[in-house]
């Protein structure tokens, strides 16, 4: 039987990130972390190294009070954290999924799992555990962005203002090179909106 909050008095979660790209992003997550007495799991390939100076900036004076743990692959982190595919404690954040993250239950050492920046968490892995797949509600572009006209690709011999932008902008969002579409929101936003709906699930302090 899972054990919830409100029985112990006390709760963990962990946040795992599956090959992240963008330091500033997971030194931001580190923090939420360590605020919220959650740990953080960061399954390679990771796209910098932990000592890039974006991450501890971000992450400032928290970073070495964070619980962290590094993983070489998905395979990794499964092992060394005795988890089985189809483990309930598992939840995949997705835009693919029915199920939005407030209609999930969690528990006391669930795993929140959020994939990279650029192309989420993998299509077979999703597979492997529908059951585990979360997402959070976001409005379309035509609605949520009033300048969304303004990313399209220049006329030929033209030089677009928001060039260097077509591929990531400045808050992290990547964009979809086919429409110029916002894809997610940015994975530091994304991670703590979760997180605070699992620690407000269970009664953390405060809430």
């Amino acid at each position: 039987m899972r054990t919830f909050l409100g029985e112990e008095g006390c709760t963990m979660f962990n946040v795992v990130l599956v090959a992240p790209e963008i330091p500033a992003n997971t030194g931001n997550i580190g923090r939420t972390c360590v605020v919220t007495g959650s740990r953080l799991h960061l399954v390679g390939p990771l796209g910098f190294a932990l000592d890039e100076r974006a991450l501890r900036r971000a992450g400032l004076g928290y970073w070495e009070s964070l619980d962290v743990t590094v993983y070489d692959s998905w395979a990794d982190f499964m092992e060394r954290s005795r988890l089985t595919p189809r483990d309930p404690r598992l939840h995949l954040l997705t835009k693919k999924a029915r199920r939005t993250y407030a209609e999930a239950r969690y528990a006391d050492g669930d795993y929140l799992v959020f994939g990279c920046e650029s192309v989420g968490l993998p299509e077979e892995l999703l597979a492997s555990h529908p059951e585990g797949c979360e997402r959070i509600p976001m409005l379309p572009d035509a609605a949520s962005l009033a300048n969304a006209t303004t990313w399209g690709a220049p006329r030929a011999g033209e030089k677009s203002a928001h060039e260097p932008l077509l591929a990531q902008d400045v808050c992290g969002n990547f964009v979809n090179p086919e429409d110029y579409r916002i894809s997610a929101l940015n994975l530091s936003n994304a991670a703590a909106v979760v997180l605070y709906e699992a620690l407000r699930q269970t009664g953390f302090a405060g809430m």
